[in-house]
């Protein structure tokens, strides 16, 4: 079985077909939030620490951070980035011993990520576009890290699912050029919104299957993506997230503030046989009584594993 790795200081999470879905979390980054780029800019990284808490109380097994800051003082991000992302892997690692995803289109703050983070982090990411090919894949390999793998090269985002299988393809016969195995690429194969594509579930998921028999990488996505564009989203990615489990997918980027989904993954979970005798779904049961009573999900979550009652991310195999 395919198996990618990631590491703290401290902590070891599996991606895996047969391992427990994987939650990414999506919240540190500063894309469409005015109210967190102003912040950082100014150097105040309040709301850093409190979505960093509260996203791995609520159950993320992994950090996604992105420091994609355009700055009105000065709009070039190679220049930028770098040291933003620097001191925000730092911090966040002070914080948590979640490992973490560090997520860029700028390769210097890649590498100015990769140079300060402990443990085995997942990089994100690498398209099929050869120039982005030969700017990441040497850091991937320099740093011996996993890689997210965007289903989509220069000729842009096809909305044909046999063309973003061959770009998967690509990019993963390109990384073994480089000495990169296959357990170490995880793909994205691209969810188009189904509000704009009636077919997209559909073809994410016989996608997802393609990409584990023939390939056999692991997947992700960025979960809310499906939405996109509808009311009531959270009902459409609660109901997206155990299809695309079942289909084989093995994680995703994600909110995870928000229970409705975090309570579809868990059920799912245990569905899959991926939560042996349902120990993680009995102890989210705690949170879903307490929110039930009035507690707020964050709250809820903090709690019952204050009170052993959910375990957050895998611990280290013994073998």
């Amino acid at each position: 079985m395919t198996r990618t790795i990631l590491e703290s200081a401290s902590k070891t999470v599996t991606i895996g077909f047969d391992e427990p879905f994987c939650v990414i979390g999506e919240r540190i980054n500063p894309t469409g939030r005015k109210k967190l780029a102003a912040e950082l800019e100014a150097g105040d990284f309040s709301t850093v620490e409190k979505d960093a808490l509260e996203q791995v109380a609520c159950g993320a097994a992994v950090l996604d951070i992105n420091a994609g800051v355009v700055y009105n003082s000065n709009p070039n991000p190679n220049e930028t980035e770098p040291p933003l992302m620097r001191r925000i892997v730092e911090l966040v690692q002070g914080l948590v011993d979640t490992p973490l995803c560090i997520d860029s289109s700028v390769p210097g703050a890649l590498e100015a990520g990769l140079e300060v983070a402990k443990g085995r982090p997942l990089v994100n990411s690498v398209t099929g576009e050869e120039e982005r090919l030969e700017l990441v894949l040497p850091l991937i390999k320099k740093y011996n890290v996993p890689v997210v793998a965007i289903s989509n090269d220069d000729t842009g985002i096809s909305e044909d699912p046999e063309v973003r299988f061959a770009v998967a393809k690509k990019i993963v016969e390109r990384a073994a050029d480089f000495g990169i195995p296959a357990h170490d690429i995880v793909v994205d194969p691209l969810v188009m919104p189904v509000g704009a594509m009636a077919t997209a579930g559909r073809q994410v998921f016989e996608l997802v299957r393609k990409l584990r028999d023939e390939l056999g990488v692991n997947t992700t996505c960025g979960a809310s993506n499906i939405s996109f564009g509808l009311p009531h989203r959270h009902g459409i990615n609660a109901a997206f997230l155990p299809m695309a489990i079942a289909s084989g997918m093995t994680s995703a980027i994600m909110n995870p503030v928000r229970q409705v989904e975090m309570e579809a993954i868990k059920a799912a979970n245990l569905l899959m046989n991926a939560d042996p005798n349902g120990g993680e779904w009995i102890g989210f049961s705690r949170v879903i009584d307490a929110v039930a009573e009035g507690a707020t999900f964050p709250d809820a979550a903090r709690a019952a594993a204050a009170a052993g009652g959910t375990r957050g991310g895998r611990r280290r195999r013994r073998g």
